[in-house]
């Protein structure tokens, strides 16, 4: 929990809701250090260090690794929020905001969306391939419209959780600590969770973690974004919530099959299919029923099913607190 604000506090909701504004407005400035980076220079040291051996040896590392990790962000937060709160209160609930602020990604998300729509409106597919490639690591350069808008709504859809509903989900529980060791731990997954030979040992803890602490936010946000489509004019959303939850499952990770499959089934789309990586062909199982093919304007779509699904998530997560608040 934060050393300042009670968690599930109508103050931690006030302050969430301000870190929020502030992403919302500012971003990630480029030239302000993000905790993100620190923790994956942390992780890239010790994966170096602790990634070789025996099979048997390299779990009882990536175990150790989760630990040292996730730990110790939620300790030297928790820690530097005290210490500010010794010296001044006001220093340490600014503090507290700004690490909030860092955790979430809705402007960033947005706007990497855009960066793919805006030149392939034109019909400029080499600068829309060039954005898409700093976002995903499927190969772009042969990519056509439809194609490219499947990378850009599988992003932003995906990254709802990850960027979004997860980080404010365990900032509403503990603060800036615990949103940002639940960043710790989704930075940990992104770097050494996947099952190839390199990482299925050393990473099976981390993307077991990563799996963990995202089950729930993942499933509220597919119900956000359903609940939150009644106001967005063109979304499907009949049907849509019975075949997300048949759809979800197929999908590789247990929790981005969610909001994938939701919004594909709003915007009446298929997502998943083909994809090269290095030249070597990957099929995903598909999401979605193709009502019509996917365009430009499927990427829009999404961002404001994007936004209106955080949003509808930060007022269910509310809900309990403001019934608790005039309990009391």
């Amino acid at each position: 929990m934060s050393p300042f604000v009670e968690p599930l506090s109508l103050s931690l909701l006030g302050l969430v809701a301000v870190a929020l504004l502030l992403d919302l407005l500012l971003g990630d400035p480029p030239w302000l250090p993000h905790p993100v980076v620190g923790m994956g220079k942390v992780i890239a040291r010790l994966e170096r260090a602790w990634n070789h051996g025996p099979a048997a040896a390299r779990r009882r590392r990536g175990n150790f690794l989760v630990l040292i990790v996730v730990g110790g962000t939620w300790v030297l937060a928790w820690g530097l929020l005290a210490a500010l709160a010794w010296l001044s209160p006001w220093l340490s609930l600014a503090a507290e905001l700004g690490l909030l602020a860092t955790t979430l990604a809705a402007r960033g998300l947005a706007e990497a969306g855009r960066a793919v729509a805006t030149p392939l409106a034109r019909g400029e597919l080499d600068p829309a391939r060039r954005a898409l490639a700093r976002i995903v690591g499927r190969d772009t350069e042969a990519l056509d419209e439809g194609g490219l808008a499947r990378g850009a709504v599988e992003t932003v859809a995906e990254n709802t959780v990850d960027g979004i509903t997860a980080p404010l989900f365990w900032a509403l529980l503990g603060g800036a600590p615990l949103a940002l060791a639940y960043k710790a731990a989704n930075t940990l997954d992104s770097m050494v969770g996947y099952p190839s030979p390199r990482y299925l040992d050393f990473g099976r803890a981390a993307a077991r973690f990563d799996d963990a602490v995202n089950w729930l936010p993942a499933r509220l946000t597919a119900l956000s974004l359903w609940l939150s489509a009644w106001a967005i004019p063109g979304s499907r959303r009949a049907g849509a919530l019975a075949a997300t939850r048949r759809e979800a499952p197929r999908h590789p990770s247990p929790n981005a099959g969610w909001p994938e499959a939701m919004v594909a089934n709003l915007l009446g789309v298929r997502l998943g299919g083909l994809n090269h990586y290095a030249g070597r062909p990957s099929y995903r199982a598909t999401l979605g029923t193709p009502l019509e093919p996917l365009a430009v304007k499927h990427i829009d779509r999404a961002i404001r099913l994007m936004h209106g699904g955080w949003l509808v998530f930060l007022l269910l997560m509310a809900l309990p607190i403001l019934a608790w608040e005039l309990l009391l």
